[in-house]
């Protein structure tokens, strides 16, 4: 059972950064994709970005150039460098693992869908 637990929300002002951690606990294997996502009230849950088993990565248009996921696999840690934060990135995030076949992989690496590990979120609050 794989097990995932976010850490390094908190609130900053607009322009100011902060970096998400996920630890990892219970792979079987390596061909998980991981990816982040964001749920704000009254919205549905997004995909954010995510990187998947051969390093390929993937971000939402919103946050292209201000975002940054990597993995470090000796640790089994997921990270998201977030920097000019935005008011509009306020949201709980979440961490998620999948086993996302090859196929396609790229049309559904953001998909909430596609993953069924997910972390029980970390709160960022961005204020103008």
């Amino acid at each position: 059972q794989v097990q995932l637990v976010e850490s390094g929300g908190g609130s900053v002002q607009a322009g100011g950064s902060l970096r998400l951690s996920c630890a990892a606990s219970g792979y079987t294997d390596r061909s998980y994709s991981m990816g982040w996502f964001r749920q704000a009230p009254g919205k549905e849950r997004e995909g954010v970005a995510a990187i998947d088993d051969d390093g390929v990565t993937k971000y939402a248009d919103s946050v292209k150039g201000r975002f940054t996921i990597s993995q470090d696999n000796a640790k089994n840690t997921l990270y998201l460098q977030m920097n000019s934060l935005k008011p509009e990135d306020t949201a709980m995030y979440y961490c998620a693992a999948g086993q996302i076949p090859k196929t396609f992989r790229w049309f559904k690496l953001l998909k909430t869908m596609e993953y069924n590990y997910w972390g029980q979120g970390t709160q960022v609050t961005v204020s103008s």
